[in-house]
């Protein structure tokens, strides 16, 4: 059944999230269509067993991001400085002594998001009509038809549209959909090459029922080159009521189960911490690497590679074709702050086009 809509958003992350709701504003409704079974993208965040609030995905903002920054402001929504003080820890390598080092609170800090980045997520979806978000809703091709664009999925729905919005990976859109009539040969080139931003990283969470490290004179924060272990940080809660860590492992821990990364964390963590960090309430990790975010095997040499690329900036398919999502972004693509700028540059080229 064909159903027509004003906009189509493809994507439920957070730029297709803002900009639908930045469309609603100006009595703009438009549709949000999500491949996965949940809203988010790249911002996942876990309820622990004392539902502290754990962060799987995206998970920091910094005091030059403002447009992330306003938007929680007007939402409502409070961020909080990342705890850092106490001892910091530097594990050169499997030879040498852990290092200690402190870093200063300060301005510059990173800061977090009160209840979890999913916060921001979902209090933007409340703001939008329940039938304006379709989840399980992947996008496998999209053709002009006169002054429309018919959107089909893998379930054989259509929609019709006068606008299009894409609001996922470049790369993903290069490998997962067809386009009729076919997106110049520049632009499909380019898709491979454009690195989706967590894309292949492995976050874990851990979640304790008492912050032992801070009572211990650490800061929780923990850099390594050897062991699987690559990054830590405090995750305590705004309120200073949940505890846990959050962190990167190092790439090759995707040749090991769960369970075995599992085992080998909290092994490295009694070296460094103690015994009392072998006893969490929760162990979680993700390999960001599902068909929601990579596909194939993107050309990728080195960090926001075409992040931000000019060709991502025009309009397609007689204009009713456009790009959004962080990787979108001309500055702080692959950020938060990229996704909210993303949706906000193509909400102004969508109402100008009307």
């Amino acid at each position: 059944m064909k159903q027509d809509e004003e906009i189509i958003i493809v994507g439920g992350g957070l730029s297709g999230l803002m900009l639908a709701s930045l469309l609603l504003e100006k009595n703009i409704k438009a549709t949000i269509l999500e491949a996965s079974p949940r809203i988010g993208g790249r911002m996942q965040t876990l309820q622990g067993k004392n539902n502290t609030p754990l962060e799987l995905g995206a998970t920091w903002l910094q005091g030059v991001h403002t447009h992330i920054i306003s938007t929680l402001k007007a939402l409502g929504i409070q961020k909080f400085q990342q705890f850092s003080e106490g001892k910091s820890l530097f594990q050169p390598n499997q030879y040498s002594p852990i290092q200690e080092f402190f870093v200063p609170q300060n301005e510059a800090s990173s800061y977090r998001i009160e209840g979890g980045s999913e916060n921001l997520i979902h209090t933007l979806k409340s703001k939008l009509k329940p039938e304006q978000v379709i989840l399980n809703a992947k996008v496998n091709a999209i053709r002009e038809d006169g002054h429309k664009l018919i959107v089909e999925t893998v379930t054989n729905e259509t929609y019709q549209a006068n606008k299009v919005v894409l609001c996922l990976p470049p790369q993903l859109v290069g490998s997962q959909i067809s386009f009729s009539p076919s997106l110049p040969q520049e632009l499909t080139a380019l898709f491979p090459t454009v690195q989706t931003w967590m894309g292949g990283s492995i976050k874990y969470v851990i979640e304790y029922e008492r912050p032992f490290w801070r009572e211990n004179g650490f800061s929780g924060m923990f850099y390594s080159n050897s062991g699987i272990i690559a990054e830590m940080y405090d995750h305590t809660n705004i309120d200073k009521t949940k505890f846990g860590f959050t962190g990167f492992l190092n790439p090759g821990a995707k040749a090991y189960t769960q369970e075995e990364r599992k085992k080998f964390v909290l092994q490295q963590l009694e070296e460094i911490l103690g015994q009392k960090a072998t006893q969490p309430l929760l162990y979680e990790d993700k390999i960001w690497t599902d068909e929601f975010i990579l596909d194939g095997n993107p050309a990728l040499e080195y960090p926001h590679q075409n992040n931000g690329h000019l060709l991502l900036q025009h309009q397609y398919m007689n204009r009713k074709l456009f790009f959004g999502g962080t990787e979108v972004s001309p500055i702080y693509s692959g950020y938060m702050e990229g996704a909210i700028i993303a949706a906000k540059n193509c909400f102004e080229k969508l109402v100008d086009s009307k």
